[in-house]
């Protein structure tokens, strides 16, 4: 019977993490496909390069060329007191200056002299022009420049926003995986304690052992069975957590079943996926990272703000001149012998309102330069912090990897000894409650470790292309 008990002590130490037939792995790459095609905050950040497309078209919108017309007539007990037409096409131009040309015909008893005009009304070509207040910028030249610059900003800001759910989702894959792995390492050594237990039990039975042994035995199995269980508790948590970054199609949330599982093997399948490989610390350029790219087109928004202000300080001063002509058909009828022209000049006496708007930019400039620096150095530490933090996890790896083997050994020993009689079951249990606290301890680390690289991805801003 001894020989038995040794036989089934050594069929314990080999029992192994086996796939059952009907369980389908989910593997990392195919999970973060899915949540990159369908996540709705996925969808909702390409939405933002569309709404910067529609904004840069209505910018534009500013300098399309409009027609005008002002039709007015009154009739009172049969006289025509008036009947005027004025149509204008206007094409605005960048530097404030707008072409314009104009058709004028007014009929009627009471219109008054300046509006006497041909039978055949008059046609006008012409230019007006800002010189002072609206030359160099203005709100049409500002709101279409400021309208591209967000185009950009907005491409940032998708990946931005990729990068965020994605790394929010890589951490739900891990915790599910740490739940998974911990729940197969307590119905691994259920089994083995279930096996030890019936060995015990027959030994008992003829007299080989006290029977007291069989109640440790079974202690042991109801320990660990109700550790498994609170094992399966957080696996079904993680695997719900894990459901949210789950969908199929539009609108439709997807949610996992109980004989899917995770990928164990990510080793090298991370830093693949999330194009994190190869990405030494020294050849990492700090300004093309998204963020700061982000805050830079920021800056420039602002600038151009700033600039728009600081033209509200000059004058305003409008030129207008036009070539009138009853004969349009000719170019040689536009002459200057026949004109119509003018100019308007307007400023405020004390320009309070635009000194304070002029402040205003820029107080929000500077403000936007020390958010930038303030990030520059804050993700410049952290991504310097946490090359340093995988490097230790490389070393912690390696050491809890030999901790668990040395473990093994030692249960291994201890279950020989056993069956020769030199040793007790407490014993046996207890250098395989160690190498449980070991295999635990080895999962934690892994998913700090993978974690990690899931902080550095988010950390460098890596919008996966291959996903």
């Amino acid at each position: 019977m001894k020989n038995v008990l040794f036989i089934l002590f050594m069929v314990c130490c080999f029992v192994t993490q086996a796939q059952q037939p009907n369980e389908v792995v989910l593997g990392f790459n195919e999970y973060l496909g899915y949540v990159k095609k369908y996540h709705p905050v996925v969808k909702q950040a390409q939405l933002n390069i569309g709404m910067g497309q529609a904004r840069l078209m209505r910018a534009r919108g500013g300098f399309d060329p409009k027609i005008e017309i002002d039709y007015d007539r009154k009739e009172f007990k049969g006289t025509e007191y008036y009947d005027r037409l004025n149509a204008t096409f206007k094409i605005p131009t960048w530097y404030g200056i707008e072409l314009k040309g104009n058709f004028e015909q007014n009929q009627g008893v009471y219109l008054n002299a300046d509006e006497t005009l041909p039978d055949d009304g008059l046609y006008s070509a012409g230019v007006s022009m800002s010189v002072g207040q609206g030359l160099w910028i203005n709100q049409r030249m500002a709101t279409l420049r400021q309208a591209k610059i967000f185009r950009e900003r907005s491409l940032v800001e998708r990946d931005l926003q990729v990068n965020e759910v994605l790394y929010e989702a890589s951490l739900a894959y891990f915790n599910w995986l740490h739940a998974y792995q911990d729940t197969q390492v307590y119905a691994d050594f259920l089994a083995n304690a279930e096996m030890r237990f019936e060995g015990v039990k027959k030994s008992a039975q003829v007299g080989e052992v006290a029977a007291i042994d069989t109640v440790e035995a079974k202690i042991t199995v109801q320990d660990r069975a109700l550790n498994l269980e609170q094992a399966k508790v957080r696996f079904l948590k993680s695997a719900l957590e894990l459901s949210n970054f789950l969908w199929m199609g539009d609108h439709m949330p997807v949610e996992l079943q109980a004989n899917v599982i995770p990928e164990t093997n990510l080793a090298g399948e991370i830093d693949k996926t999330l194009e994190i490989r190869g990405i030494p610390l020294d050849s990492f350029s700090i300004e093309r990272h998204p963020k700061l790219k982000s805050l830079g087109y920021k800056v420039e928004e602002l600038t151009v703000e700033k600039r728009l202000k600081a033209n509200k300080l000059l004058p305003k001063i409008e030129l207008q001149y036009n070539f009138l002509t009853q004969k349009p058909d000719y170019i040689s009828s536009f002459t200057t012998e026949a004109y119509k022209g003018g100019v308007a000049f307007s400023v405020p006496l004390f320009l309070r309102k635009e000194r304070g708007d002029l402040k205003l930019a820029k107080i929000k400039l500077q403000n936007a330069l020390y958010e930038m620096d303030d990030a520059e150095i804050r993700i410049k530490n952290k991504i310097v912090g946490l090359y340093q933090e995988l490097e230790s996890f490389k070393k912690q790896n390696n050491l809890i990897d030999d901790v668990v083997f040395n473990y093994n050994t030692m249960v291994a020993a201890e279950e020989r000894k056993f069956g020769f009689g030199e040793s007790s079951l407490f014993l046996v249990n207890s250098r395989e409650s160690k190498l449980i606290d070991a295999e635990l301890k080895r999962n934690a680390v892994r998913n700090k470790f993978f974690s990690t690289k899931a902080k550095l991805f988010n950390s460098i801003g890596v919008n996966p292309v291959n996903l």
